[in-house]
């Protein structure tokens, strides 16, 4: 077999590939001896048929099918990868003559590759820095809000307000007729949480312990069951318990209770520190994405059409990977929004654009820049995938081992993304 380029304009290559008649001839001769006891021929059993009773029969061509399958399995990659192509779509074949035993076979491939990508001025990046200073306020909403963590519901023994939670028997009924799902026993609701009908948790406030009230409501009109939709219903309720949410006071013993620092004053200086951090790392993420959407203006690539499909298909798998979860699929999705995939792929083109685009220049600034990925670093990587999942760490190894390139090609994205960063100009 050899291959030689034709020619490459934009981003289709085209190449001829020779086989020799005598590589053509064995690829024949294999393909019968696989496919031969498929054939019935009179006089023999199936799979004992000599090759030129089958293809009498038959035709001459029968086995070329499976011939020039076996010759393009091994022949293409090896000429991609003598021809140093990057294919991003599948082949277009031609032959070149006739397909016949005893004679050279020709084959014409066409394919789209990858894009090369030509970097401009890609150190020196200018940046405008993004400060999120934290204040006094952020510290205390977030010592709130471990407060609220660290609460208990008590008793009390006074009229409902909002905000408290009781305890409460109800009945539902529609005219005279109670209905099915409308009733329970020492049921908990928080009252102006939103949780039931509207109207219903408003008429429970000023309730104390052991009163009881109808409340009145009407069901929304777009209700999921149908048989109460838009009607007016009366529930028969009783108060069993007030309970009000009784917050810890923000102190020493507060400080030494949650965390293990001995004073308030220790554990507000390990929030602000904490935000801190989090308000850097937000804000250097949202420093390097106007970063590369700078390089990205700044350069021109020819991005082949079947690349931004094949993102647009990922984006769609993992979006309906999330819906399953969720017990719906994207064809129940699309039934919903009563639009069709096509139009409903329109709507992820130009994000998968940028995406490609920003991709492809990310991986030339590590091809330019020959950065590298250690083994080390990989330990690493995977370390941090089993801590984020919860996972053994050999389990994770055992899944990531058929996609061991893949991770490498991730880090070294990474690693040339801070590359970027750590040569921008930020003011």
């Amino acid at each position: 077999m050899k291959a030689t380029l034709i020619g490459k304009e934009k981003n289709l290559a085209s190449f001829k590939v020779v086989f020799e008649a005598e590589e053509f001839t064995k690829a024949v001769q294999q393909a019968y001896a696989a496919n031969k006891d498929k054939f019935a021929v009179d006089g023999f059993r199936k799979g004992k048929a000599p090759r030129k009773l089958i293809e009498a029969k038959y035709g001459d061509g029968i086995f070329y099918e499976d011939a020039l399958d076996r010759l393009f399995m091994t022949a293409y990659p090896t000429a991609l990868m003598e021809l140093n192509l990057d294919p991003v779509d599948n082949p277009s074949v031609d032959f070149e003559g006739k397909v016949e035993e005893g004679k050279d076979l020709t084959v014409i491939i066409s394919v789209t590759v990858r894009p090369e990508v030509e970097l401009k001025d890609y150190k020196g990046i200018k940046i405008e820095k993004i400060e999120t200073p934290v204040t006094d306020e952020d510290v205390q909403r977030d010592l709130e809000m471990q407060q609220r963590r660290n609460s208990r519901m008590v008793v009390v023994d006074r009229a409902a307000k909002e905000g408290d939670t009781v305890m409460i028997d109800y009945a539902g009924f529609v005219g005279e007729e109670q209905f099915e799902g409308g009733t329970a026993e020492r049921q908990p609701l928080n009252l102006g949480s939103g949780t039931f009908i509207p109207g219903f948790e408003e008429q429970l406030v000023g309730l104390s312990a052991g009163e009881e009230k109808d409340v009145v409501v009407t069901f929304p009109t777009e209700y999921h069951a149908e048989n109460l939709a838009g009607k007016e219903a009366v529930f028969k309720c009783k108060v069993h318990e007030v309970k009000e949410t009784e917050l810890p006071e923000l102190n020493d013993d507060f400080a030494k209770d949650v965390s293990e620092f001995d004073t308030l004053d220790e554990l507000k200086a390990s929030i602000r520190e904490r935000l801190e951090e989090q308000n850097k790392m937000a804000a250097n993420v949202d420093m390097k994405n106007k970063m590369l959407e700078t390089l990205s203006n700044a350069t021109e690539i020819d991005i082949p059409e079947a690349m931004v499909e094949d993102e647009i298909d990922r984006t769609l798998a993992e979006f309906d990977q999330r819906l399953q979860y969720q017990g719906m699929s994207l064809e129940m999705y699309l039934q919903y929004l009563g639009q069709e995939m096509a139009e409903f792929r329109k709507g992820y083109r130009d994000n998968a654009f940028k995406k490609v685009k920003s991709t492809l220049i990310v991986e030339a600034v590590v091809a330019a820049e020959n950065i590298e990925v250690s083994a080390e670093e990989i330990e690493a990587e995977m370390k941090q995938l089993a801590e984020a999942y919860g996972m053994e760490l050999d389990k994770v190894k055992e899944i990531l081992a058929q996609n061991m390139e893949g991770l490498k090609k991730d880090i070294a994205n990474r690693k040339a993304v801070d590359f970027l960063f750590e040569n921008a100009v930020i003011a």
